[in-house]
């Protein structure tokens, strides 16, 4: 059952994929897409400058307009990410971000696996305040247009993603590239081998949208239930969560990408994961979602 429950998902998560990166041609001829679907954002994080992006980054495009000289916030973008926060919280992450699904296809690399230490789950929240909102707005040139800092300093998926594709096709790029860029390349090696041993290092870690869907979980409409009076506190729940959190003790945690796993490992179908369910901690639901399958 859980099998089937993570093919679903899988399938879901390479048709996300497939359509945020819609134009794979361009990566033979080094182009950037900057047709009008590039005014819409992607749910989850997936390069403006990949060259098979057909959508535009929400870090990306937040950062482009909290830095502009008018300092003002896209009500657009702020406006998609919320809703969509409220309506499925971090089930966007487990389900429609690109760079999610490469992260889990990475950590299949055959490897001791490891759990991360839980005060380091914060440190998106930091970069989320310090890189994605702060400097954009307060260090700005002489324009007053500020540096998508998050972007230019840190994101491994951009560097995955658009950073090494322009420059094997650009030579003019490669003879440019500097310590910046250097710096992008060894946080990307240092991201990529944590997602060998630790599933969605970056998410767990580094992903300020992560952290926005995160913190919306405990309002979002698509969320866990749990059945306390069937749970008879096996720990497979547990034992399985790819983001080491325990859902029947925190059903509604930042961690939780909603992916699944947790219902469908359950033997006495205590736990409900989807749009309905009533009552505190205690949904009813088919039976269906309550095996998550």
């Amino acid at each position: 059952m859980r099998i089937t429950q993570d093919i679903r998902r899988k399938l879901i998560q390479l048709a996300a994929f497939g359509f945020s990166n819609s134009h794979p041609g361009n990566f033979v001829s080094g182009k950037i897409y900057k047709g009008s679907w590039k005014n819409f954002c992607n749910p989850g994080i997936n390069c403006y400058s990949c060259p098979a992006a057909g959508l535009a980054c929400p870090i990306g495009a937040m950062q482009a307009v909290s830095g502009s000289p008018r300092f003002g916030i896209s009500f657009y973008v702020l406006g998609f990410v919320l809703a969509l926060g409220v309506v499925l919280g971090r089930a966007v992450c487990g389900y429609l971000c690109p760079f999610g699904f490469i992260q889990e296809l990475v950590h299949k690399i055959p490897s001791p696996k490891k759990r991360i230490p839980k005060p380091l789950t914060y440190i998106k929240y930091i970069l989320l305040l310090i890189f994605v909102i702060l400097f954009p707005i307060l260090m700005t040139d002489k324009y007053g247009i500020g540096a998508p800092a998050f972007c230019q300093y840190i994101c491994p998926a951009g560097t995955l993603e658009g950073g090494l594709p322009l420059l094997l096709t650009h030579p003019d790029l490669r003879r440019q590239a500097g310590g910046i860029f250097f710096l992008k390349a060894g946080i990307l090696v240092g991201t990529i081998a944590g997602c060998v041993f630790i599933c969605r290092f970056f998410c767990k870690t580094m992903c300020p949208l992560g952290a926005i869907y995160g913190l919306l979980n405990k309002i979002s409409f698509y969320r866990i239930r749990i059945q306390k009076p069937r749970c008879i506190s096996c720990g497979k729940c547990r034992d399985i969560c790819p983001m080491d959190i325990d859902p029947v003790g925190h059903p509604d945690s930042a961690e939780c990408i909603r992916c699944g796993r947790c219902a469908a490992s359950c033997p006495r179908q205590a736990i409900c994961i989807g749009f309905t369910g009533s009552g505190e901690n205690g949904a009813t639901g088919t039976s269906e979602e309550q095996a998550g399958s």
